[in-house]
């Protein structure tokens, strides 16, 4: 597999993400973090934006969100997270396994996704990631396997106070099996907010 041009590929699809301001339609506004959503063009659902402020530098962020030994610290969404290949210093193949939620409507998934950051004058660091298949993580009988479709987070200093970041997350997952799409529509905003609040709790106590 070229993961160097699905890297930069997916890195192109969030970059232009995070510069399309036309039709997003805001879903939930809450604990200073506001969604977003509209139809995705990479599949049959919508692609949702989650902003928020961060009190750390974009430098802290990044890392914190997606290395393992603090992703399965702080985000409460996941049973397990794992990397199962270092592609590069930039890159990596991790494996994740979520909790259900909607009250046990949505059962846990997994997912195997390609992780490649890349920095951008002015200080702004993403994340860039999209489900993929890898020999290590052949899909079982035991958790429904979903697929991101391209989803990152653009972490960018405030102009106002460097030290504090604003964090912009992009999600569109297919998280598989036969679920109603209200359902799903109803859930993953909610996921975002958790996502991000879990982000600002966790950096209070892990990095402070």
């Amino acid at each position: 597999m070229d993961y160097k041009k699905l890297a930069d590929d997916v890195s192109q699809k969030i970059f232009s993400y995070s510069q399309d301001a036309s039709g997003w339609k805001v879903v939930k506004n809450t604990k200073n973090i506001t969604v977003s959503w509209k139809p995705s063009n990479e599949h049959s659902g919508n692609i949702y934006r989650g902003e928020g402020i961060i009190e750390e530098a974009p430098e802290k962020v990044i890392p914190f969100m997606y290395l393992a030994e603090y992703r399965s610290k702080w985000d409460k969404a996941l049973k397990s997270y794992s990397i199962v290949e270092e592609v590069d210093e930039d890159t990596v193949v991790c494996h994740c396994i979520t909790h259900s939620y909607g009250m046990g409507i949505i059962s846990s998934r997994e997912f195997v996704d390609l992780v490649h950051v890349k920095r951008y004058d002015g200080g702004v660091i993403t994340t860039n990631s999209v489900s993929l298949e890898h020999d290590k993580c052949p899909v079982t009988s035991s958790h429904v396997r979903g697929f991101n479709n391209p989803c990152g987070y653009v972490c960018s200093p405030l102009p106002e106070n460097p030290a504090h970041s604003k964090l912009v997350v992009f999600i569109q997952p297919d998280l598989g099996g036969l679920l109603p799409r209200a359902v799903v529509e109803t859930a993953l905003p909610s996921n975002v907010v958790g996502l991000v609040s879990d982000v600002r709790e966790g950096i209070k106590k892990l990095l402070h």
